[in-house]
């Protein structure tokens, strides 16, 4: 790309070095120098600049600030897997095409829905915890300190079998957990067979006979609270909830309450409905060892970062070509 055509790309997070650098190479990219997620304000002034924006998923992006986008931009490239904080049938009207990041999580993903997984049933936190809060003194092993639950044979419920969960199902296979899933969609039948799963078209049928529930599938209006306060009552008692995906899936008003009545038994979460904010009980959830919350950190690895830079740098290089971008993303997709 010649010098002068190269177009005006504006970044609205940090990202990693090697991402920057290549960036600053193909095009005249504006980069941040806080990590800090940029105000509404802000984030309508780049558009009204760029050529391309890149905003990572926490940047929200609606019908109103895409109708203030200026006429130079032609692409919202997001720095992320889902496409839940842009509305895309906004951005398509106007002309502005939109791309995503897919299939370069599924195993980091999958790898840290897998470790909550252990972790709840197993106690881990709290074990880690009483380490720490004690400056590693303990009285010693015990065989009644610490019990938790084993997972080897026991019956896994993975809501949304794509390639996340699709993914989950081949590591809890080698833990000795049944795969049960729901999906739109049957998978194919070697994948089935592969996995020996159990597909179940009833979402609450499935949700009453499993002993943990992963939640994989993407955020989109018609996940929005997938798992009601209904459906959260049909799961066991001695029951986990694993979710990965996005917070507004599960009703977490509801979830808190079957927590803290012990209706179910646990939680491992990285994700929260009204993010960043995690909601106070669910801290002192945690704290008591009933709940395993992380800082939505699932798909938190250095190559990863890499591998959805370099896609978003093929999405703009591949527009700004004169081709469809590989990951363009359509209203009637999602």
């Amino acid at each position: 790309m010649p010098g002068r055509n190269k177009p005006l790309v504006i970044l609205t997070r940090k990202l990693p070095d090697q991402v920057e650098t290549r960036m600053r190479e193909l095009f005249d990219a504006r980069l941040v120098t806080e990590d800090k997620p940029m105000s509404q304000p802000e984030l309508v002034a780049a558009m009204k600049e760029a050529d391309v924006l890149v905003p990572a998923v926490t940047d929200r992006i609606d019908q109103a600030m895409i109708a203030q986008a200026g006429s130079k931009l032609k692409l919202i490239a997001n720095f992320g897997n889902g496409v839940d904080n842009i509305d895309v049938a906004a951005a398509v009207a106007k002309g502005i095409a939109v791309t995503n990041t897919p299939n370069v999580l599924n195993e980091d993903t999958a790898d840290m829905t897998m470790a909550l997984i252990l972790a709840v049933p197993r106690r881990l936190t709290e074990g880690a915890s009483i380490l720490l809060k004690s400056d590693g003194k303990w009285a010693g092993w015990s065989p009644t300190w610490m019990l938790g639950h084993r997972i080897w044979g026991k019956r896994l419920g993975i809501v949304g079998m794509g390639r996340i969960g699709t993914a989950v199902a081949r590591r809890a296979r080698a833990f000795g957990l049944s795969i049960h899933y729901h999906n739109r969609n049957r998978v194919l039948q070697d994948v089935e067979d592969e996995l020996e799963a159990t597909y179940w078209e009833s979402l609450d049928q499935m949700l009453a006979r499993v002993d943990i529930v992963s939640v994989n599938c993407p955020s989109t209006p018609a996940t929005f609270h997938l798992l009601s306060a209904r459906r959260l009552a049909v799961m066991q008692p001695h029951a986990y909830l694993v979710n990965t995906a996005r917070g507004e899936i599960i009703n977490e008003d509801a979830l808190i309450s079957m927590l803290e009545s012990g209706k179910i038994a646990g939680a491992g979460l990285d994700v929260y409905e009204h993010e960043p904010a995690v909601n106070k009980k669910l801290v002192k959830l945690a704290q008591k060892g009933r709940v395993v919350i992380l800082p939505h950190m699932g798909s938190a690895t250095i190559e990863g970062r890499i591998d959805m830079g370099e896609k978003v740098i093929i999405n703009i290089r591949t527009l700004f070509d004169g081709h469809r971008p590989p990951d363009r993303v359509l209203p009637e997709k999602l």
